[in-house]
C-alpha cells in the first residue's frame, strides 16, 4: 500500500514535500511535480493504486482540465469506473497544487492552483536557461544519457556530387539526435561517412578523361565533376564498354594504383572542403569526417573469413554470400566474383573498427528507408558473428524527397535552394523599410530565414513519409512554416525592445544573470495564459517523446502550437500602456519565458532563433 505524503510544499521554492518518482525531473519538468500532486490525491482515495501508477494514466492537455485521468486503465476489481471517479472528486480537498477537480463519467479532471502553476513554471523556465549544453538550453532536459556515448552517422554524401536536397533529411535529422542526446546528457560524437569509395569513382575517372577540364575543375570542382558524372551516366547507358574502363579503374584503385588514386585524393579533398561551407550554413558540423575508404582491407576481410568458418559463406557464380532469408532478408552478396569490396563489408568493417576505436554505448545509423534491407542484412551479420556490441547498433530511417535522382542530372541543389530562399526572403524583408533598417545583417537574416524554411517543411511531417518539395508552401509567412516559426520568435524578442521601463525584472541583483525573479504572477488569471503555462510546462514531454521516438516533428508541431498561443495572446495579454506595473512585469515574464522555450526548442531543430526580421 503506498504512503500519502504531505504537500506542504512552498511553491515558490523546490523544497517539496511530494515524493520524486523514479524517472520524473520535477526541477526540472513543472508538470512531474503536478501530475505527482494529482496522483497523491487519487492515492489518498485509493490507496491501492501505487502512486507511480497512478502517475503514469495522468494525462495533460485536455479541454476538460489541466489533467485528466481515466479510471478504467485500472481496472479496479469489484469497483465500476465512473464509481472510484466520483469517490475520489467528493473526497477532493484543494491544496496548494491542484485547485479543482470533476469527474464525468469514468473520468477525472484535476485543475492546478494558476498562481502555483505560473510561479513554479515561469520560475524552472528561468533558472533553467541558463544551465546550457553547447548552446542548448537545459530546460526540458534531463540526465538520462549521464555516462553514455553515443557515436551517430549521418549525412553521408558520396564525394564529387553535390549536395542536393535528398541528402537534407539525413544531415538535419542527425544533427537533431545529436543536439537531443547532448542536452540530455549522452556523450556524443557526429561521424559524416563519406561515400568516397566505389565503381562510381572508376566511371568518373573515365568521364573526367573525355569530358574533363582542369580549368572547370579549379573554378568549382564540386558541379564540374556532378557535370562530368551525369554525362558519362548517359554514355554507360548505350556503351557497356564505358562501364568496364570503369570497373578496371576501380580494381587500380582498390590495388593500390598511385596514378588511380592520385586523382581521387584530389576530388575527396575539394568535396570535402565544399561540403564543411555546406553543413556550416545549416548550423551542422561534424567531429569526424569518415568515409568507406578509411576502413582497413584487415576490417573487411577478418569478419569474412570468420563467418566461412561458421559455416555461413556460400558461393554463387563467383560471388561470396550470406543466407540471411531464414530471417526474411534475402541473401547478403559479401564479395563480389570480381573480388572487389562492396558497401556491405566495408560497413561491417566500419563498426567493427568505431566499436574499438570508441567503446559506444550506442550507434545511430540515420539512412534512408530505401536502404531498410540493406542495414538489416548489416545488423544480423553482425549479430551472427556474435559481437557482443551488435546489439547497441539503431537504424533511423527516413522517407524521401521525391522527383530527384543524380543520375538524370534533375536533383535540386541545396546550394541553389538556400541561394533562391534567402533572395526571396530578402525581397520580403525589404517590403518593410523601417523594420529592414533597423536588421544589421539583412543578407545573413535572409538566408538564416530561408533556410529555417527548407528545415520547417522537411521536419512537419514525420520522418518516415515521403514528401514533395514545395517552394510556395515552403516560402510562406503564412500557415505552419519556417518563415512563420521566425517571426514568431522575433515578435516575442521584440517584447524587451519594447518596455524598456520594465527592464531589468531581476530586481534582486541585475547584474548577476544567475539571480532569480522575484515578480508577483498572482495577476497572471486570464485562460489565455492558462493555455500558455500549459505548454511552456509541456517542453519537457515533447523532448522525452522526442528522445524516446527519434522524431523531430513532435518538436516542430509545438513550436507551432506555441506560436500560436502566443499570437491569439497579443491583445488579451497587453503589456504595453497596462498601468498596472506590477501585472505588466508578469506578462512580460510570461513572454519572455515563452521565447526561451521557442527558442530551445528551436535550436534543438538545429534552427538559429533571429531576433529581428
Amino acid at each position: 500500500m503506498a504512503s500519502s505524503p504531505t504537500t506542504s510544499a512552498t511553491p515558490s521554492t523546490f523544497s517539496s514535500t511530494l515524493p520524486v518518482l523514479p524517472g520524473t525531473y520535477p526541477e526540472r519538468a513543472p508538470l512531474d511535480l503536478f501530475r505527482t500532486a494529482v496522483a497523491i490525491h487519487i492515492n489518498r482515495v485509493i490507496p491501492e493504486l501505487s502512486l507511480e501508477k497512478i502517475f503514469d494514466g495522468v494525462d495533460i492537455l485536455k479541454k476538460e482540465g489541466d489533467f485528466s485521468v481515466a479510471m478504467p486503465r485500472f481496472r479496479l476489481p469489484g469497483v465500476k469506473p465512473d464509481v472510484s471517479a466520483a469517490t475520489v472528486a467528493s473526497s477532493f480537498q484543494p491544496d496548494e497544487y491542484i485547485e479543482t477537480v470533476k469527474a464525468v463519467g469514468p473520468f477525472l479532471y484535476f485543475n492546478a492552483r494558476l498562481s502555483t502553476f505560473a510561479r513554479i513554471v515561469l520560475r524552472t523556465i528561468d533558472r533553467e536557461t541558463f544551465r546550457t549544453l553547447d548552446g542548448v538550453p537545459r530546460y526540458g532536459t534531463n540526465d538520462s544519457g549521464k555516462g553514455k556515448k553515443v557515436l551517430i552517422e549521418y549525412s553521408s554524401p558520396n564525394i564529387a556530387k553535390q549536395f542536393h536536397i535528398g541528402h537534407l533529411r539525413s544531415t538535419i535529422i542527425g544533427q537533431f539526435l545529436i543536439n537531443l542526446h547532448k542536452a540530455n546528457g549522452w556523450e556524443t560524437l557526429s561521424m559524416n561517412y563519406l561515400g568516397d569509395w566505389g565503381r562510381q569513382f572508376g566511371l568518373i575517372a573515365v568521364g573526367f578523361e573525355k569530358y574533363g577540364s582542369q580549368e572547370e575543375l579549379e573554378k568549382d570542382a564540386i558541379k564540374h565533376l556532378y557535370d562530368v558524372y551525369v554525362k558519362i551516366n548517359n554514355d554507360a547507358s548505350t556503351d557497356e564498354s564505358v562501364l568496364d574502363k570503369a570497373r578496371e579503374h576501380f580494381r587500380q584503385m582498390e590495388d593500390g594504383g598511385e596514378s588511380a588514386l592520385k586523382q581521387w585524393r584530389i576530388w575527396r579533398d575539394y568535396s570535402i572542403e565544399k561540403y564543411r561551407e555546406e553543413y556550416g550554413r545549416l548550423n551542422v558540423s561534424f567531429d569526424v569526417y569518415s568515409g568507406e575508404s578509411q576502413v582497413s582491407l584487415e576490417s573487411q576481410s577478418a569478419p569474412l573469413e570468420r563467418l566461412e568458418k561458421m559455416g555461413l559463406i556460400s558461393e554463387e557464380k563467383g560471388a561470396k554470400l550470406v543466407d540471411l532469408t531464414q530471417w526474411k532478408l534475402e541473401k547478403a552478396v559479401v564479395r563480389k566474383k570480381d573480388g572487389t569490396s562492396i558497401y556491405l563489408t566495408r560497413d561491417i568493417g566500419a563498426a567493427i573498427e568505431r566499436y574499438e576505436k570508441y567503446k559506444f554505448d550506442k550507434m545511430i545509423y540515420v539512412v534512408a528507408s530505401q536502404q531498410d534491407l540493406h542495414v538489416a542484412q548489416f545488423f544480423k551479420i553482425l549479430s551472427l558473428l556474435e559481437y557482443p556490441w551488435a546489439g547497441r547498433l539503431q537504424h533511423v530511417n527516413y522517407g524521401l524527397v521525391l522527383g530527384m535522382s543524380t543520375r538524370k542530372g534533375t536533383a535540386v541543389f541545396l546550394d541553389d535552394i538556400i541561394r533562391e530562399a534567402s533572395e526571396i526572403m530578402h525581397e520580403q524583408m525589404k517590403k518593410n523599410p523601417d523594420k529592414y533598417s533597423a536588421v544589421e545583417d539583412p543578407e545573413g537574416t535572409s538566408r538564416e530565414i530561408g533556410i529555417t524554411a527548407v528545415k520547417i517543411q522537411d521536419m512537419a511531417a514525420k520522418r518516415i513519409n515521403n514528401y514533395n518539395f514545395n517552394w510556395s508552401r515552403m516560402l510562406s509567412f503564412e500557415g505552419d512554416t519556417g518563415p512563420y516559426l521566425q517571426y514568431a520568435h522575433v515578435r516575442l524578442a521584440s517584447m524587451a525592445r519594447k518596455n524598456p521601463e520594465l527592464l531589468p525584472l531581476r530586481t534582486a541583483d541585475p547584474s548577476d544573470p544567475k539571480s532569480s525573479i522575484d515578480i508577483d504572477t498572482d495577476s497572471l488569471t486570464e485562460p489565455k495564459v492558462r493555455e500558455i503555462l500549459m505548454l511552456l510546462a509541456s517542453y519537457p514531454d515533447v523532448v522525452k517523446t522526442a528522445m524516446e521516438k527519434y522524431e523531430p516533428s513532435g518538436v516542430v508541431t509545438f513550436c507551432f502550437r506555441l506560436s500560436h498561443a502566443i499570437s491569439s495572446a497579443w491583445e488579451t495579454l497587453s503589456v504595453k500602456g497596462d498601468t498596472d506595473r506590477s501585472r505588466a512585469s508578469a506578462r512580460l515574464w510570461l513572454f519572455l519565458s515563452a521565447k526561451e522555450v521557442l527558442g530551445a526548442a528551436m535550436r534543438l531543430l538545429s534552427l538559429m532563433p533571429l531576433e529581428r526580421m
